[in-house]
């Protein structure tokens, strides 16, 4: 069933966004709906709209952050109400239209009601949305991202105009003034940055966005891009203008095609807008953005990784000193940014330092985008003040496990981040307090994990992860992270030993203090907390060659259970390596030694029969 929800007068769109038609139709168009058939939605709406010759206006949006409820379709009316429609597929798309209009007349929330196809609510009783606090995502899913006209018109690039008229020096005083801390990893306070960059000698200069999102489970700076990319390019200009660049790039992850086509569409408009190019909204100001594809290893986020890539060469990082703000692109002085970042920049500027820094903690300011994924009932993008404790987003906002089950840790920061167990949720998400827990911010991505997940094994992934995408310039990530998955690679095939947990500690911090950049030095994270917080899991794998999630299929035992058994013997006939054999009594029975641990038994015994241990 479709679930339809009621907006509040306060979100109504400005009229001008109607193009004179009576209605809006917004079919969210990203990475995430596309993967639902968003297209064919469109397609099944086109042809309705087109059929019945319906006074409507029907564009192209981002996703809101919803994605656990795809397709989304949102129906305005000009000067009256807006219901948001979920769960919309070609087969019942046209519902939406049908429910819309017939309850249209004076389109308040008591002439709205349900029908058997939809299920109408207020958007403010779905904690999900409600709950959050939407700076950045205010306007993502509900403006067309490749209408400049239609970011002018919710207040787009007064930012870029306030900031015009203020001193380059009085800008970095703003951005400083507002607490903002950089959205992409340790939180570097981006004033600072800015004022660097500023102070370094030399005429040219470069300003950089990373948009080169490569964490696991982190796509809040590809649904942000997707749905309002203008806000990326405003607040680009505005700090390229703080520290004097004549020449800005945006890099952009080579896997998010559909970004990178927005991103750069948004640049070709808002050079045609006067909003970049030649004499900047005639203040006299110039600036040339380019997008760029990434090479498309995890490495290029690193900055002076991604410098090396802009430049043509093989994306490695180099020691610092220099940094980046000295000696850059090309050698000249640079500032490279999150893409989260540069968005709060714009909201800096449209609405005031003093307005930002109300919202979040006493060290960390404004509010951040965070991905739910993995065993998470509503997995999207939310946002939510600085500070906000991870029970309320991972419980009040997203809603706990799917099925009910235990949840009993969040890895928090990607690969380069940690497990926190459940004991720690009452912690707020802030960099003081994740960093006092062995974890990292990083860009914000969250993967919920239940009881289900094996702890140990999902250490080895995260490692699998590094030690692959390792650039192999110092020989502490080179050999360091290969010689950390070996061991642990031991502990889920039931060939670890006691004296591993020691070397493997000591190699953790070894490599944490001597690599060359942040992918070694974080990569030992995941492996830290998983033995801190969940030390009784990795013992069990090596003295008892144990796995209570029953994830490490080296150390499981196949069994039949003979109450169960009714002799069919599809196991029997099925078992690849045939070890499974009928006793003359006819018991069924494993043959341990022999078996592959592949589970074909368990997975086709109609009775339940085979168990695990």
């Amino acid at each position: 069933m479709i679930i339809g929800y009621l907006r509040d007068e306060s979100e109504r769109l400005p009229e001008v966004l109607f193009y004179g038609r009576e209605l809006r139709v917004m079919v969210g168009s990203s990475t995430c709906s596309f993967a639902k058939n968003a297209k064919q939605v469109k397609t099944v709406l086109e042809a309705i709209i087109s059929a019945q010759e319906l006074d409507m206006e029907l564009v192209d949006v981002g996703c809101n952050g919803m994605c656990y409820a795809e397709v989304l379709v949102e129906v305005a009316k000009r000067g009256g109400s807006s219901i948001l429609y979920t769960n919309v597929t070609p087969d019942n798309a046209s519902s939406v239209l049908t429910h819309f209009n017939d309850y249209l007349p004076g389109c308040s929330p008591d002439s709205i009601q349900s029908t058997q196809e939809v299920m109408v609510k207020n958007l403010r009783d779905e904690p999900f949305y409600a709950l959050q606090e939407r700076n950045i995502l205010e306007y993502v899913g509900r403006i067309n991202p490749y209408s400049l006209d239609e970011y002018v018109a919710v207040g787009g690039y007064e930012g870029l105009r306030s900031a015009l008229s203020m001193a380059p020096e009085d800008v970095i005083r703003e951005v400083s003034d507002s607490g903002l801390r950089g959205r992409g990893g340790a939180g570097f306070p981006t004033g600072i940055k800015l004022r660097f960059t500023r102070a370094a000698k030399g005429e040219e200069k470069y300003m950089v966005c990373n948009a080169d999102e490569g964490d696991p489970g982190a796509f809040m700076n590809r649904l942000t891009a997707e749905g309002n990319p203008f806000m990326i390019v405003e607040g680009l200009t505005i700090a390229a203008y703080a520290i004097g660049a004549s020449k800005g790039y945006i890099f952009v992850r080579a896997e998010k095609p559909l970004m990178a086509e927005r991103l750069g569409k948004a640049v070709a408009s808002a050079k045609k807008g006067n909003y970049l190019g030649e004499n900047i909204l005639g203040n006299g100001y110039s600036l040339d953005v380019e997008v760029m594809l990434s090479a498309g290893a995890f490495i290029c986020g690193e900055e002076t990784a991604l410098i090396a890539a802009i430049e043509g060469r093989r994306a490695m990082p180099r020691p610092r000193p220099p940094y980046p703000a000295t000696k850059g692109l090309w050698g000249k002085p640079t500032t490279i940014n999150n893409l989260e970042t540069l968005a709060q920049v714009s909201l800096v500027f449209g609405k005031g330092s003093r307005w930002f820094s109300e919202f979040g903690s006493e060290k960390s300011k404004g509010t951040k985008v965070f991905c739910l994924a993995g065993s998470i009932l509503k997995s999207g993008a939310a946002e939510v003040p600085m500070g906000t404790s991870i029970k309320r987003l991972i419980f009040d906002i997203g809603g706990g496990s799917p099925d009910g089950s235990s949840v009993k840790a969040v890895q928090i920061g990607g690969p380069s981040g940690g497990c926190i167990p459940i004991e720690y949720f009452d912690y707020g998400l802030d960099y003081e307090s994740l960093t006092s827990l062995g974890a990292i911010m990083g860009s914000g991505g969250l993967i919920v994990l239940t009881e289900s997940n094996c702890m140990v094994d999902l250490a080895r992934y995260f490692l699998t992860f590094t030690s692959a995408e390792s650039c192999g310039e110092c020989v502490p990530c080179r050999i360091g992270l290969t010689k950390m998955l070996n061991t642990l690679t031991g502990f889920v095939s039931g060939k670890g030993k006691q004296e591993d947990l020691i070397s493997l500690t000591n190699m953790c911090h070894v490599i944490a203090d001597s690599s060359l950049c942040a992918l070694g030095q974080t990569a030992p994270n995941p492996v830290l907390t998983m033995m801190n917080y969940f030390g009784d899991e990795c013992l069990e794998h090596i003295q008892e060659g144990k796995c209570r999630a029953k994830v490490c299929t080296a150390l499981l035992r196949y069994e039949v259970d003979q109450e169960s058994c009714t002799r069919c013997q599809i196991c029997v006939r099925n078992c690849p390596v045939k070890t499974i054999e009928v006793r003359v009594d006819g018991v069924v029975y494993i043959k341990q030694e022999g078996c592959i641990r592949c589970g074909t038994c368990k997975v086709l015994c109609p009775f339940n029969a085979v168990k695990t241990s």
